[in-house]
């Protein structure tokens, strides 16, 4: 139940998020978005840092700092770049693939066995949210070019989240390290890559002043909920449900996205709602 609550939360935090990155993406770019999203958000948790054993948890700590760059330095730097381009509920609906990725790589990778109802659930969540996708519902204009480059960091992110999820489902559950502290670890290792790589970008978020008061708001709020909460939510799903499950919760955010579909020029359809309502089938079939 608790791995159920937390993932519905997680579910809940990106959504909203999302639509506020997207929105903000129109006057800064993605990376500088991740930027201030990260190290704010590392911010927020750095007296976690104080609870951590850097010694003895050296091994775990490394994976985790591998998990924090592919998953929330790369990842989400390709999935702020899918928003700005494909907008938000159609870059929340390439988590169709999450659910079947994730069971498959738990499988192989770490030995999670699963009951046919999982996978039969996992399909049914995925095929769902797949034919939202093919819903003709994206109303943004965009040339084809575009669009194929909105889709391939969709998918980019996909591949690099399900990677770093495996990774925090490892440590999570074969060391001492608790959601929070391994939230922390994996949020600075992603804002000291991010500071290396982007110093340039770094620098001119502090210059830029078109940042409003009421957009520092708006980042902070959502990086408040969609980075710390968001992580954390996350962490807490891996640490109590196999990442196959876990995943096949997580994947639910294009629905929760519908309720935003229409400030962003996006109709909805009876086959979209139909879907929609079939992937709870799914989640249900599941978690049964």
């Amino acid at each position: 139940m608790i791995g159920f609550i937390a993932a519905i939360s997680a579910v809940f935090s990106w959504t909203f998020a999302c639509s506020v990155w997207r929105r903000e993406s129109k006057n800064l770019l993605p990376r500088q978005i991740n930027i201030y999203k990260n190290v704010l958000a590392s911010i927020f948790f750095l007296p976690v840092a104080l609870t951590i054993n850097w010694v003895s948890d050296l091994t775990s700590i490394f994976v985790l700092v591998i998990s924090g760059i592919v998953g929330i330095s790369i990842g989400d730097t390709l999935y702020i770049n899918s928003l700005k381009i494909i907008g938000t509920r159609k870059t929340l609906s390439f988590e169709a693939l999450t659910p079947i990725i994730a069971t498959t790589l738990g499988t192989f990778s770490i030995n999670e066995i699963y009951p046919q109802r999982v996978w039969i659930g996992s399909l049914i969540v995925s095929f769902s949210l797949l034919m939202i996708v093919r819903q003709n519902t994206f109303q943004k204009k965009g040339t084809s070019e575009t669009n194929i480059l909105g889709i391939l960091c969709a998918l980019g992110s996909v591949f690099c989240a399900v990677f770093a999820a495996l990774l925090s489902r490892i440590i999570l559950i074969s060391s001492t390290l608790t959601p929070l502290q391994t939230s922390e670890i994996r949020l600075l290792s992603a804002s000291m890559f991010l500071f290396f790589i982007f110093k340039k970008d770094f620098i001119e978020l502090l210059n830029n002043r078109s940042i409003t008061k009421n957009k520092n708001s708006n980042l902070i709020l959502s990086t408040l909920i969609g980075t710390n909460f968001g992580i954390l939510f996350q962490q807490i799903v891996f640490k109590f449900l196999p990442i196959g499950i876990g995943w096949t919760l997580l994947s639910l955010s294009p629905v929760f996205a519908l309720f935003i579909s229409k400030r962003e020029g996006d109709e909805i359809n009876k086959l979209t709602i139909f879907y929609s309502f079939l992937s709870f089938v799914g989640v249900a079939i599941a978690l049964i």
